[in-house]
């Protein structure tokens, strides 16, 4: 697990887990404490911008990868097909991970407005 997170890079990978566990932060006190209306539902805005941040922030990273990696492509003179599907696969990690955090969002919201 620990290769796949330094593969991803570590700035956006780091990025990222701290945008998670401030997803579970958020998600962990508002069960904790009792909240009325208003507050529940600031606490479900808050975690769907945090979810919302996680999607953008992974998504910036592969493109950011791919941007890397054609360059890199540019100016060599010739490259395998395996080595380009290995760069390619690199640059999805963040947003496999990006797109974790909007799913743990999407539950972490429909529990809360089950709680309500």
């Amino acid at each position: 697990m620990f290769d796949i997170f330094s593969q991803g890079g570590p700035l956006f990978m780091g990025i990222l887990t701290l945008i998670l566990l401030s997803l579970v932060a958020v998600f962990v006190l508002s069960l904790i404490k009792k909240r009325d209306e208003k507050q529940l539902l600031q606490s479900i805005q808050w975690l769907k911008s945090l979810g919302t941040l996680g999607l953008v922030v992974g998504i910036l990273g592969q493109l950011i990868g791919l941007f890397s990696a054609f360059s890199v492509i540019e100016t060599s003179q010739g490259i395998s097909p395996t080595m380009l599907a290995s760069g390619l696969k690199v640059s999805m990690i963040t947003t496999l991970y990006g797109l974790i955090i909007f799913i743990t969002y999407i539950l972490f919201s429909m529990i809360l407005k089950r709680v309500k």
